[in-house]
């Protein structure tokens, strides 16, 4: 499979290094252009590359990795999404953590999902904090568990057999609907659960 990523973060950078250490192509674009990601794929070694966002939206599983306000505008050119997969890894914050953007009835990937038709979206990571992305999930005591939702049956076995692939610990929170509840913030009760997985 190859990845792209809108969005080269924290959390994007993370989870591609992940991905190259486990020999996967990615492409990550940020909206400064490619060429303000020139050192960050330098680090990450030559199955990294730089594009534009139509390019890393391209790819056979695509993450969603920018500041919820950003997110309109980094889809917008976006070509037909063709049933390609969208991980959406973001919340519905504002400029700090404790400005939470209220949808009313609706989950954030229900919002994702309106600005980016025919994707197969399916929401994960968003339930860590950065430092429990970044490094090695794999730890003496047991795997990170990774959190997901989605609507799409095969777009989540997808994201489950990536997940387990790069030694996360995937657990199904079911629909796009009633799993988003329960991993996002502002009352998920699986939001910012930072367990592990005994193997």
């Amino acid at each position: 499979m190859d990845f792209g990523f809108i969005g080269a973060g924290t959390i994007g950078q993370g989870i591609a290094a992940h991905l190259v250490a486990a020999g996967h192509r990615v492409v990550l674009s940020a909206r400064r252009g490619p060429a303000a990601l020139r050192d960050t794929v330098a680090r990450l070694g030559p199955s990294a590359a730089a594009g534009t966002v139509a390019e890393a939206a391209a790819a056979d599983m695509v993450f969603l990795a920018v500041r919820w306000a950003d997110i309109p505008a980094a889809l917008a050119g976006v070509p037909a999404w063709d049933g390609r997969i969208l991980v959406d890894t973001t919340n519905q914050l504002g400029p700090t953590p404790a400005d939470y953007v209220d949808l009313g009835t609706d989950t954030g990937s229900e919002f994702v999902a309106r600005h980016a038709p025919g994707a197969r979206v399916v929401k994960a990571f968003n339930t860590l904090f950065a430092q429990y992305i970044v490094p090695d999930p794999r730890h003496a005591a047991g795997r990170q568990l990774l959190f997901y939702a989605g609507d799409d049956a095969d777009a989540k076995e997808a994201l489950r057999a990536v997940a387990e692939e790069i030694g996360f610990a995937p657990v199904d929170a079911g629909s796009l609907r009633d799993g988003g509840r329960l991993m996002q913030v502002g009352g998920g009760p699986l939001s910012a659960l930072h367990a592990l997985k005994q193997d």
